[in-house]
């Protein structure tokens, strides 16, 4: 629904806004609730692993949501799949308050990422129908401004929260959250797919889509070293609750604000992004968003491992999380940059690698419980060292 009488100017401001936001339901429906695994282990009688399933299957559910919902906005549009999807979120999210159980709450968190995943690929499928090249890893790094915020918030609210209301208040908040981006998205989202430019859809369509995407060694390998990467973060994701609250005995109040000042790296990291594909091709700023990123997890396992303790710690999971500034930006926009017909189905697959990966990994750093820290790290460097392996060996300068 276009609103008339904006200036060029205002427009881009509610585009950036509007996407920013919508490309932030992967952050909001994970790090918000993450100060409160603790609690929700004591409150629903479950183990470090059960809780952390919480956390798997909303990234499932964030993974194979943009399965449906990319193929389906490049047949129908990005308008009508994305405000199904956000009322699928909030109801979902509403019934996350009230869950009996812990597995009721894993059910629950599988489908509320279902309805979650539509903002997160009709996102990137609307940039890429406006931008393509450095252009849209340009939008890309504005729109961390926005969707940055998130991961930044989230945890520090959460934490606070929990010094008021039971874990319960965390999925009242994102209840409130899904249907204020419901009501924004009525209002000011734009169709950016016009009917002359849609696929005819069916299964056979988007089955031959995939195929010819995953047949491309150049999109295959930037999908999955970017995947790789964005695993590292879920690893950290998973697992850093329980490190540095338990292990290292950081107070809930006290990890919102290291997880908000990681993320606030990725933000300020996607700004310098921009700077540098301006000067730089974005093949050679994403090789070096890689080699940050394996860094901080080395110097993070060599902490771990010499028990240097949070001085070295703390410092490796910035790098791993803030280059992601850089590394998320420019693998997306070369991934997609030969399929602006694809831009839908091309999004949910760079997106359901991300989140599979990051599903597969998270439970991972849980296997020895909380008694080490060991296990985050080695993931965090395994991966590191993956990604950048993929990069040389699977795409082409």
């Amino acid at each position: 629904m276009a609103v008339a009488g904006l200036r060029p100017r205002s427009r881009q401001v509610r585009l950036v806004v509007i996407l920013g936001s919508l490309s932030a339901f992967g952050p909001l429906s994970i790090d918000m609730y993450l100060p409160a695994f603790p609690a929700i282990s004591a409150g629903l009688h479950a183990g470090p692993s059960a809780v952390q399933l919480t956390l798997t299957t909303c990234l499932i559910g964030l993974s194979f949501g943009q399965l449906i919902a990319g193929p389906v906005s490049d047949t129908l549009g990005r308008r009508r799949p994305l405000l199904v999807g956000i009322a699928v979120y909030t109801v979902l999210s509403a019934a996350c308050v009230v869950a009996p159980s812990v597995y009721a709450l894993v059910g629950l968190r599988f489908l509320q990422g279902l309805g979650g995943a539509a903002g997160l690929v009709i996102a990137t499928a609307a940039v890429r129908d406006r931008y393509s090249g450095v252009a849209m890893s340009k939008f890309l790094s504005t729109l961390m401004l926005v969707n940055g915020l998130a991961p930044i918030l989230a945890p520090v609210v959460g934490g606070q929260l929990l010094r008021v209301v039971s874990w319960r208040g965390v999925f009242v908040v994102l209840t409130a959250v899904g249907a204020l981006l419901l009501v924004a998205c009525l209002v000011w989202f734009d169709e950016s797919l016009p009917a002359d430019r849609r696929r005819p859809g069916g299964l056979g369509d988007t089955l031959r889509s995939f195929g010819r995407l995953l047949a491309d060694r150049s999109f295959t390998g930037y999908a999955v070293a970017g995947g790789l990467a964005f695993a590292a973060m879920f690893a950290y994701i998973s697992g850093s609750s329980f490190v540095l609250q338990d292990i290292f005995r950081l107070s809930p109040q006290a990890f919102g604000i290291v997880f908000g000042v990681n993320a606030l790296g990725i933000m300020a990291v996607g700004q310098l992004n921009r700077l540098l594909v301006s000067r730089f091709a974005p093949r050679r700023v994403l090789a070096l968003g890689l080699c940050v990123s394996l860094a901080g997890g080395l110097l993070l396992l060599l902490g771990v491992v010499f028990g240097w303790g949070l001085p070295a710690i703390l410092p490796g999971l910035f790098g791993v999380v803030a280059s992601l500034g850089v590394i998320m930006p420019n693998t997306r926009a070369l991934a997609m940059a030969a399929y602006p017909d694809l831009a839908g189905t091309a999004s949910a697959l760079l997106g359901v690698l991300l989140f599979a990966i990051g599903a597969l990994v998270a439970p991972l750093v849980g296997v020895d419980g909380t008694a080490s820290a060991l296990p985050m790290a080695l993931v965090i460097a395994a991966l590191g060292v993956g990604a950048l392996l993929v990069f040389v060996t699977a795409t082409q300068g």
